[in-house]
């Protein structure tokens, strides 16, 4: 059996790789270690019952190495991938494994806010002025030269961050985090990235409700 992949179509766009940041951290991995997969698309509002038989949850990212096991959760699916297929390394030293843990959280914060003194811009900026300080020391990935897992989680939350951030709020990462900029263009430009990623017209429909709640 192929490996299958249960990923989030694009909002109104059945057809089409939608905008989930964890279901395309586990096409990134999968992507680079040259593991071929099988994708399936999941209308996440009109989920078939085929799918929520194997995942009565009804989240994706799910997971099937081939073994007819399904797999939920994308921090168990990488890990699983990487046991199955060790080739290249993705293992991030566990001293780096949370770099960089809190954006995605104060990124939703800071973009869903609706009071500009809440003091969620400043979290999300001292988030991201503590990964400038990392890539410094430590870049131009998490890891030194070599990207890892920690890297393919950060690059989707990234990529809805710019995209997002811009689109609701006109707002950019400021210029003088030239590490954090050069990072996310290293990994923007990744040959897995550009195959994995959604359009960013289904990443700000993917938003628009959660924004105009």
């Amino acid at each position: 059996m192929a490996v299958e992949v249960c990923v989030k179509a694009a909002v109104g766009h059945p057809d089409t790789l939608g905008d989930c940041p964890f279901s395309q951290r586990v096409l990134l991995t999968l992507q680079e270690k040259k593991v071929p997969y099988e994708m399936k698309l999941i209308d996440v509002s009109n989920k078939p019952d085929w799918f929520l038989k194997i995942n009565p949850e009804g989240k994706v990212p799910v997971f099937n190495g081939g073994d007819g096991k399904w797999i939920a959760d994308s921090d168990v699916i990488v890990q699983v991938i990487e046991e199955k297929y060790p080739t290249p390394p993705l293992v991030t030293p566990p001293e780096y494994a949370s770099v960089g843990s809190k954006i995605f959280s104060t990124f939703v914060t800071f973009l869903k806010s609706k009071d500009s003194n809440d003091g969620s811009e400043q979290a999300l900026l001292t988030e991201l002025q503590a990964l400038e300080e990392h890539l410094k020391a430590h870049g131009p990935y998490i890891n030194g030269q070599n990207v890892s897992a920690v890297d393919l989680s950060l690059a989707p939350k990234l990529y809805h961050l710019t995209v997002a951030l811009d689109h609701f709020k006109g707002w950019k990462i400021p210029e003088n985090l030239t590490n954090v900029h050069a990072y996310i263009k290293a990994l923007f430009s990744r040959e897995s990235f550009e195959k994995t990623k959604a359009a960013k017209e289904h990443v700000i429909a993917g938003w628009a409700p959660k924004v105009n709640a």
